[in-house]
């Protein structure tokens, strides 16, 4: 920032005047800054969103290419849940991954855990 501030002053007569200030005789003005008052948002409840289970679900399907017919029918209902909110699409497509997550945990495959199939249960049962 520049220490001197120049102006031009012209005012009625046309001889014009030239006043340099120096910034640091200025007087400063301090202004008080004013906060609006926090307000906290009501929080959900801590159980999973049937979206957010639904996409872990699309994503354990394609991990473990399980499934195809599947997968395309979740991505289909997550789009429809986009549109017009109705959950009904996904908790059917949910239950039936379910089915099939429980059938490939009896089988050992890697990459599926209980606490994921829980997450799942929990989702569903809170819907």
């Amino acid at each position: 920032m520049q220490k001197y501030l120049q102006f031009l002053v012209t005012v009625g007569n046309p001889r014009s005047s030239t006043f340099i200030l120096n910034l640091n005789d200025m007087a400063k003005v301090t202004t008080k800054k004013t906060e609006a008052p926090v307000t906290k948002k009501p929080r959900a409840k801590t159980t999973l969103s049937i979206v957010k289970v639904s996409e872990s679900i699309l994503d354990k399907l394609k991990t473990l290419n399980l499934e195809p017919e599947l997968q395309s029918d979740i991505v289909w209902c997550l789009g429809s849940y986009g549109h017009d909110k109705n959950p009904v699409g996904l908790i059917e497509k949910s239950k039936q991954a379910l089915a099939i997550f429980k059938a490939e945990q009896a089988k050992k495959t890697k990459g599926l855990t209980a606490k994921f199939i829980s997450d799942i249960e929990s989702a569903l049962t809170s819907k």
